[in-house]
């Protein structure tokens, strides 16, 4: 049941109606761990397809129970082994083929995040910030809440545990008006942006794979718009699912995190990464980072060291992050790149906070063409890293390194830089200074005008979801 059909939206109007007919704390449960169930179910065709995701649940909700009864790092261990050996090979990465597989085909969607959410249980429990003990039905309920089933996001049960269900939603109309609001503009930047940036994408892509060489400046043209073409549809795709999902949760009383704030104005790679599905990040940094940071501060405790371990505590971090979003050798390249991005950046802070110092670093960062510089290296090399999502065969990827070579790379990557830069130069101080007329204003701002608005982002969607006949398949769903 995909997010964006119509008969989503069914179902999730039936849920909210069946959540809100009584009082009943236990009913409103209830009701969300069968919406769990049925949302699952709309995705298989046989019901042994869900007999390892439900193998799954139980071997983390037994690893859960034995760190209930005995919270030793040995028993953590030995859990998150055994979890992450199960989800390896459920997922099938190519890297270990030979382990063999299971004969018949079955659920892997959501696979990754319920990993997540097992993994951040198992940790709390044993350092004790999860006290209570979590019944089976409740897990099932966070584990599998059908509206972050699919990709996130990642939401700590601490979090999901304070609003399973508790309080009646009063769907007034501020409530309603937000969530549709949030709902639309989802669909707007799914179905509208992403979708015509696949359209175009899906038909320059083909050229850069052509039999005959084509010119090095039209090869590096081609590349470097198809590239940004792919990287406009993968934001638009991904944060315009997570406006649909944010804002069914808020029907249903459920404050779901963020998961994007505005990424491409990030100043740094580190920085974008804060930006960009936050959640995961979050995640990876409470539950890697920090970790790794103390664990190897532990074995090399030289203060000069530090700021150098958290350079290769970095790079660790997002080379598994990477290596996370695919299972074939070419995302471990993208996992190299968004480690050697994270590195290099640490290591740029820590160069210039020796030499200028912390107050002429500060002096540094805050100068205009520092600022836009930065902006547009950020994007650039996120930009040309995110070949390998959309690249993904090894083979076409080496095929279209040779054809590129490091000056074509190099040239497309400054070409993208000096746009994104530009952009931002011109969305910062160029278009603040148009100034909408004040009757415009006021008719923008009142009831009708709002709802005015939301009716022609309801015409749009409509209509190019006509003329594409489809909308885009959510891309994230995939990792």
């Amino acid at each position: 049941m995909s997010l964006t059909s119509p008969l989503f939206l069914a179902f999730l109007a039936a849920v909210v109606v069946a959540s809100n007919v009584t009082d009943s704390v236990f009913f409103r449960r209830l009701v969300l761990a069968l919406a769990n169930a049925i949302f699952i179910a709309s995705y298989l065709t046989d019901y042994s397809q869900a007999l390892p995701l439900l193998g799954f649940l139980l071997l983390g909700y037994l690893w859960t129970s034995v760190l209930y009864a005995r919270k030793s790092t040995l028993v953590l261990g030995l859990g998150i082994l055994s979890v992450l050996s199960c989800y390896v090979f459920l997922k099938r990465f190519s890297f270990f083929e030979d382990v063999g597989q299971l004969s018949f085909p079955y659920l892997t969607i959501g696979l990754s995040y319920i990993l997540f959410r097992i993994l951040h249980i198992m940790v709390d429990v044993r350092s004790g910030d999860i006290a209570e003990r979590i019944p089976p039905i409740a897990f099932f309920r966070y584990t599998c809440n059908f509206l972050c089933f699919v990709s996130g996001p990642i939401q700590r049960y601490q979090e999901f545990r304070s609003a399973d269900g508790i309080a009646v939603v009063k769907l007034d109309s501020t409530v309603v008006y937000q969530a549709f609001a949030r709902i639309i503009a989802g669909y707007l930047k799914f179905v509208v942006v992403a979708a015509t940036a696949e359209y175009a994408f899906s038909f320059l892509k083909p050229q850069l794979f052509q039999l005959g060489d084509l010119p090095l400046m039209k090869l590096c043209a081609i590349y470097g718009l198809v590239a940004s073409l792919y990287t406009i549809y993968l934001y638009y795709n991904f944060s315009g699912y997570m406006d649909i999902v944010v804002g069914s949760g808020l029907l249903l009383g459920q404050a779901l995190p963020e998961n994007f704030d505005r990424p491409f104005s990030a100043r740094s790679f580190l920085e974008f990464w804060q930006r960009w599905h936050m959640t995961l990040s979050q995640w990876f940094k409470f539950y890697l980072f920090n970790p790794l940071v103390m664990l190897l501060m532990s074995c090399f405790p030289a203060p000069a060291l530090t700021a150098y371990l958290g350079v290769l505590a970095f790079f660790i971090t997002f080379l598994v992050m990477g290596v996370w979003h695919g299972t074939t050798a070419v995302f471990v390249v993208y996992g190299l790149l968004m480690g050697a991005g994270a590195s290099i950046n640490k290591l740029w802070q820590v160069a210039c906070n020796e030499r200028l110092g912390k107050k002429g670093y500060r002096t540094l960062t805050s100068s205009v063409a520092y600022i836009y510089i930065s902006r547009g290296i950020t994007v650039g090399y996120f930009v040309i890293a995110l070949t390998c999502l959309w690249v993904p065969e090894l083979s076409n990827f080496n095929s279209l390194l040779a054809k590129l070579g490091p000056a074509g790379i190099s040239l497309a990557f400054v070409a993208i830089a000096v746009a994104f830069a530009l952009f931002w130069f011109v969305a910062d101080h160029i278009v603040p200074r148009v100034t909408v007329p004040e009757a415009l204003a006021t008719i923008r701002d009142s009831l009708l005008g709002k709802n005015l608005a939301l009716a022609g982002k309801m015409m749009a969607i409509v209509v190019v979801a006509t003329l594409l006949h489809k909308a885009p398949d959510f891309v994230y769903k995939a990792f």
